[in-house]
């Protein structure tokens, strides 16, 4: 007699996203999932046989069931900050995003003095630093949408305050504002920054913005602490499951969140898969203290070793081989050389790891190909090395994506920026717009597509429908496609494509429900709500 299942869903339109090769997308009406694993599909009526006197059966009642979307590529505890402080991807000029952090100076005053009242209690002195301390922290404006595009300055967050350091963070973290306490409290150490890192205005004076490398002392100062790192963890794994997403790649540096992951995962509490990508710097503890590439739990992994190449369109830091539309003098930064960069992509696939580079500008993708084919010349075996971003791509790089394997973990809510007058336009023109982010190019010629969002939202319906509704032709994914980089291309990436990616029996019952149909509304996909989430065949969030 055939076991009965723990829980059932039917009277759904159950996608399997399954790979072309293998059937393509199939759509059922029902799944049954036994001890966390997806055990059958089929119509409701023949699922429904599983079912026992102790089977949940959740009626989907027609809504869209999908394989549980993988983040390939954020920072977590960045965006529960943004929960948990000013969220300035709220404010619509400097104006609005001084006003933000205002509102967060009273919230920061009324805590500490809530600590001072009861110094026993559990107020973290609401900045995750010792309690009074003080930081008033934003993070995720984005000037390119500003009638007034400008970075904030010290002279806008000086208007926040003059005793306490005040802190604004660009969404896309190469570029961070600081306001005059912050500037004199860390005077020696951007004094040793690199000068085009620290701006300064026509007296001399630093203008509070900082680029790159000067913006590590402030990363440092308000890095949160093991109690605020779980708060914003969890108010992170949250939003997460809000959003279908059941597992996720984070980008780690000096952060407790790997403990907190690891705590949560020991207590039965961790609502989502964690893959953990390190730093190169941390290599040589992962390694000595027996870490490797897909070690961990079910839950929790480790990943890559990760790092930089160049730095950011926003911040005019990525590396191209022209210079900048808007600034002909400029062709971006190097964070960490080439030179650099093969040495520790050598070093770490010596020791076993899969490794992943930053790359946006075309001189950095290149770059990292080229130190990725260098690595193979002693390693050719599986080594899924990955390129982060890949916003700019030319036709030889595409080729030897496709050529070599090397996995292209894309962020398609970056084309918010591809629209006239955005972001990329203002920054390489029209022409050089039209060719960033070129998901059908890159799939037509065979490049793995993982989709992530940097956190620039976290919101993977977001990314697909931009992904779907792209301005360019080399741009433009169907929705199919556009859905399976999430789930099936991050799996892969992760080296979790045998049990991650699909609905079929076998995998684990990692699922998205969502109340409208993407195909039916593939040009307002961003408008679906989640109706639940379910991760090992448990419901995480239920909002039917």
């Amino acid at each position: 007699m055939t076991e009965a299942a723990d829980r059932i869903f039917v009277d759904g339109e159950v996608h399997t996203l399954a790979d072309p090769d293998d059937g393509g997308d199939t759509v059922h009406e029902a799944v049954a999932v036994r001890d966390g694993e997806i055990v059958r599909t089929g119509r409701t009526r023949d699922v429904k046989r599983l079912a026992g006197v102790a089977t949940d059966v959740v009626d989907l009642d027609g809504r869209v069931l999908l394989p549980g979307f993988v983040d390939a590529h954020t920072h977590l505890t960045t965006v529960g900050r943004y929960l948990v402080h000013a969220d300035l991807s709220a404010a619509d000029s400097p104006r609005g995003a001084v006003d933000l952090l205002a509102d967060r100076a009273v919230e920061v005053e009324e805590a500490e003095e809530a600590e001072r009242a009861d110094p026993d209690g559990n107020s973290s002195g609401g900045d995750g630093n010792a309690a009074g301390d003080g930081w008033i922290l934003g993070y995720g404006y984005d000037e390119s949408t500003w009638t007034e595009s400008r970075y904030l300055t010290r002279e806008d967050l000086d208007r926040v305050s003059t005793e306490r350091p005040v802190a604004a963070f660009r969404e896309d973290m190469h570029v961070a504002a600081v306001n005059g306490v912050a500037l004199d409290r860390f005077a020696d150490e951007l004094a040793d920054a690199p000068a085009e890192t620290v701006p300064t205005d026509a007296d001399g004076e630093p203008t509070g913005v900082l680029l790159e490398a000067a913006i590590d002392p402030i990363y440092r100062a308000v890095e949160p602490g093991p109690d605020e790192t779980r708060a914003v963890v969890e108010a992170a794994l949250d939003h997460c499951a809000a959003r279908g997403i059941t597992g996720f790649h984070d980008m780690v540096r000096d952060s407790q969140a790997p403990r907190v992951y690891r705590d949560l995962d020991a207590a039965g509490e961790l609502t989502a898969r964690v893959r953990i990508n390190y730093w190169t710097d941390h290599l040589d503890a992962a390694r000595e203290v027996g870490l490797a590439t897909n070690a961990g739990s079910d839950r929790v992994e480790t990943g890559a070793i990760k790092s930089y190449t160049d730095g950011s369109f926003g911040g005019r830091t990525a590396r191209l081989s022209e210079p900048y539309a808007d600034d002909d003098e400029a062709t971006g930064q190097w964070v960490v050389d080439p030179a650099e960069l093969r040495e520790a992509v050598a070093k770490a696939t010596e020791a076993g790891f899969q490794f992943t580079a930053h790359a946006i500008g075309d001189e950095a993708v290149a770059a990292v190909l080229d130190a990725y084919e260098d690595a193979s010349e002693t390693d050719p075996g599986d080594a899924r090395h990955r390129i982060e971003h890949v916003e700019l791509a030319d036709d030889a790089a595409i080729e030897r994506l496709a050529e070599s394997g090397v996995v292209a973990s894309v962020q398609p809510n970056f084309l918010k920026w591809a629209g006239e007058d955005g972001l990329y336009e203002s920054r390489l023109g029209p022409d050089r717009t039209a060719e960033t982010n070129r998901y059908r190019d890159m799939l037509d010629a065979g490049v793995r597509l993982a989709f992530g969002s940097d956190g620039m939202p976290m919101d993977p319906l977001f990314g697909v429908h931009h992904a779907v509704n792209a301005p360019a032709d080399a741009q433009r994914l169907t929705v199919t496609e556009a859905l399976r980089a999430y789930p099936t291309g991050a799996a892969y990436a992760g080296f979790d494509e045998d049990r991650l990616g699909t609905i079929e029996p076998g995998k684990r019952a990692d699922f998205v429900a969502l109340d409208a149909s993407p195909w039916e509304n593939a040009d307002e996909i961003d408008e679906i709500d989640v109706a639940a989430t379910v991760v090992d065949g448990e419901v995480v969030f239920d909002d039917r």
